[in-house]
């Protein structure tokens, strides 16, 4: 890792952590509204968008957050994410992600950003940092399993370095991870028991699969786009999608899941 890549990461966790743990909801919530506009931006920027629609884009996608977050429409909003993820996107990259269908991507964009930022504001910070976790060992464990043994290309004409070897990694690593925070979190420890244990592992293999899924989009959104990277506003890092990928897939699903055993 680059010094820096490891400068911008040790900034980004700092102010993530102070802003997840000494900000109240309401203002987190602004703070998390501010990422869905840059990362709106970043998507529209990737289907070439005016500088006028642009605006209008970026506006639309903060201002459904905001009204989503002060009404009703939080749960409907995180089974449409769901199946959105778990259906739709795997159909789509299977069939191939085209800037011809430039208007289903704008919806994408806003099925992505959306709900995500919603389950962020929504789950309890132990909880979405313990979330994130499993994006982080996910994507560390694919990484190492697939640079050490891949051989099976699970998208190469998306993403070449991922493999289905790289798969199975994150999955074992994401129900290692799992097992132990339902050992040492206290309301865990209570729902999670027995039969309940095969669910609960489950549910964390199928978020192993939503961050791949959630990644995978992604680049083939900056394919189509011709471009490596989603944006330039973090050194070493790239821009702001490059890094939520992963977890705008898995956190609206995560905490449908946390709900479903009442731990939320």
């Amino acid at each position: 890792m680059s010094l820096t890549r490891a400068l911008t990461a040790t900034v980004l966790l700092a102010v993530f952590l102070a802003a997840l743990l000494l900000l109240e909801r309401a203002s987190f919530s602004v703070l998390v509204a501010v990422v869905i506009g840059l990362g709106a931006y970043e998507w529209g920027r990737l289907l070439n968008l005016g500088r006028g629609v642009l605006v209008a884009y970026i506006a639309l996608c903060v201002f459904l957050f905001g009204w989503c977050w002060s009404g009703p429409m939080v749960e409907p909003a995180l089974w449409a994410a769901a199946l959105f993820w778990i259906v739709v996107v795997p159909w789509w990259l299977t069939a191939g992600v085209s800037s011809k269908a430039r208007l289903w991507l704008l919806a994408a964009g806003i099925a992505a950003l959306v709900p995500a930022g919603l389950a962020m504001t929504e789950l309890p910070p132990r909880y979405l940092l313990m979330l994130l976790g499993l994006v982080w060992i996910a994507d560390t464990t694919a990484y190492i399993v697939g640079s050490a043994i891949g051989r099976h290309r699970l998208a190469p004409s998306i993403s070449p370095g991922k493999s289905w070897e790289g798969v199975g990694g994150a999955a074992v690593g994401g129900i290692i991870y799992a097992s132990v925070c339902a050992l040492v979190d206290p309301v865990l420890a209570v729902r999670v028991q027995g039969v309940v244990w095969a669910p609960y592992l489950a549910g964390a293999t199928l978020l192993c699969a939503a961050s791949i899924v959630g990644d995978l989009f992604e680049s083939a959104l900056k394919r189509q786009a011709g471009a490596k990277d989603s944006g330039k506003l973090l050194p070493g890092h790239g821009g702001v999608l490059d890094r939520i990928d992963s977890a705008t897939a898995t956190l609206p699903v995560a905490l449908l899941l946390m709900q479903a055993i009442g731990a939320t």
